[in-house]
């Protein structure tokens, strides 16, 4: 009986410790066996260097299916979104600084990937804010100590000495860390091109990220309209509704030629509005507003209400013939 009671024991023992090894070894990956993903931190500080790795089982560089990110916050907003081309046996990695102005909240952040009909993620626990709580101390009490008696002594000859000058001391700059860089005297984050993703139909309709139309529109974005914070409150709200549709457009643009060029002529004619937006000043919540809103109705009166218009004389003259 003794025997039989140790024996259940010691297997029980080891069923723990082996649950709890499992657990820890694989905090940071995602067990989807179709597209699996890992990332080499679990907690990131503001300008930490974070590296996501991966594979797509049964990869095939031909079909035309993309490989896209998303990264989300905490409040679920996006922060970041992106294409990789995986390597010939399927496998990525992608590495990316955390911090910036769209990375606001502690927590969890997740990197969201899709590949076709695969998804997964994998997150990281984000400390690196600049909102902290305030924790309010309590004062010491004063202690009053009674004043010793007032002794009266002869006082001593004036002697009249020049005053030393004080020590020059010399602070030593900051140590910045990985990922940052030091900008008059502080340590801020270093600027990457991802502060809103890839413009992921206008690069599959052109062909490449450095096709001059979308190089340009992403010079519109991070030099002009993120330069207000405006205009970073509309790239938050447009990328929710933006980036949950496109990366199925991109992918079909890819697949199918004909449907490459028709968006690509859509889309054309809303490049060139965007031109406007070169005549505001970067950092001018002003001009960036109020242009903004004239590129906008330029182009609602130019997809619909051109069209709508003359639908309706169109439709006036053929009733107008019976």
């Amino acid at each position: 009986m003794r025997l039989a009671g140790f024996l259940a024991f010691a297997l029980l023992s080891i069923s723990i410790l082996s649950y709890g090894i499992s657990g820890s070894a694989f905090a940071t990956s995602d067990p989807n066996p179709a597209l699996p993903v890992s990332t080499d931190l679990d907690i990131v500080s503001n300008g930490a260097s974070v590296k996501i790795s991966g594979t797509v089982k049964d990869y095939d560089s031909s079909s035309g299916k993309g490989l896209t990110f998303i990264i989300t916050s905490p409040d679920n907003n996006i922060v970041g979104i992106g294409q990789l081309t995986p390597n010939s046996d399927g496998s990525f990695s992608k590495s990316f600084v955390s911090g910036g102005p769209l990375w606001k909240l502690n927590g969890d952040y997740t990197v969201k990937f899709q590949y076709g009909a695969d998804k997964s993620e994998v997150s990281v626990n984000y400390v690196g804010a600049d909102s902290q709580p305030v924790i309010n101390q309590p004062e010491p009490p004063v202690v009053t100590e009674p004043e010793p008696p007032v002794v009266t002594e002869p006082e001593p000859p004036v002697v009249t000495e020049p005053d030393p000058e004080p020590p020059v001391v010399t602070e030593p700059e900051p140590t910045c860390g990985a990922g940052t860089e030091l900008v008059n005297g502080i340590c801020q984050v270093v600027k990457t091109d991802e502060k809103g993703g890839g413009c992921l139909i206008a690069t599959a309709a052109y062909g490449s990220e450095l096709a001059p139309q979308v190089q340009f529109l992403r010079e519109i974005r991070d030099n002009t309209v993120m330069s207000t914070s405006s205009g970073a409150a509309f790239m938050s709200g447009f990328n929710q509704l933006y980036y949950s549709f496109s990366p199925t457009i991109a992918d079909m643009e890819r697949e199918n030629p004909m449907f490459q060029e028709a968006v690509r002529a859509f889309i054309t004619p809303m490049v060139s509005t965007l031109s406007i937006m070169t005549l505001a000043d970067d950092g001018s919540e002003f001009e960036v507003l109020g242009l903004g809103i004239s590129v906008i109705a330029l182009n609602l009166g130019m997809y619909i209400a051109a069209p709508a218009l003359i639908g309706f004389k169109v439709n006036r003259i053929i009733k107008s013939r019976k």
